[in-house]
């Protein structure tokens, strides 16, 4: 999983690919979107050596150098994903806590409107929108069914 690209990337900025950079990489690469605690716990299984303040670090320089991003999807701790993905907002189940990548085109329409109407400039890439997911949806839909809760749906479906 080793990327020449981000070794490039990083002597290009006078940086060294170390092996705690190329770890907390790695693990952003795999886990997507992970907090720090999440990826410490994945560059352990290789280097159980390497605590929390090495993984901040590492992090802080990483999105400074343009190599990760973070996003607040909660009231915990920022969580990071590779920067050379598509810019996309996090919709964020309630439910299960699933976060869906949603192109931000989607939100031109919206962010144009707070451009004009206030002169804010949007930063989409931190934004996340709280939700239920399609499969939570659809459970707590069925559930509402079972329960006779839901008559109005219910008779839909025996129509």
């Amino acid at each position: 999983m080793v990327s020449t690209d981000w070794q490039s990337d990083l002597r290009r900025r006078g940086y060294r690919l170390t092996p705690q950079r190329q770890l907390v990489l790695e693990a952003v690469d795999k886990l997507e979107h992970s907090t720090p605690e999440d990826i410490l716990a994945e560059v352990r299984r290789t280097a159980g050596s390497v605590n929390i303040s090495t993984v901040y670090r590492t992090l802080e320089l990483l999105e400074e150098l343009g190599l990760v991003s973070h996003a607040h999807l909660g009231h915990g701790a920022p969580t990071y994903h590779l920067a050379d993905r598509h810019d996309h907002m996090h919709l964020v189940c309630r439910d299960c806590t699933k976060v869906i990548e949603a192109d931000i085109s989607l939100a031109a329409d919206f962010t144009e409107r707070l451009r004009k109407e206030f002169g804010f400039d949007t930063d989409m890439k931190h934004f996340a929108i709280f939700g239920r997911c399609r499969d939570c949806d659809a459970e707590r839909s069925g559930d509402a069914d079972a329960d006779g809760e839901s008559a109005g749906n219910a008779g839909d479906a025996e129509s």
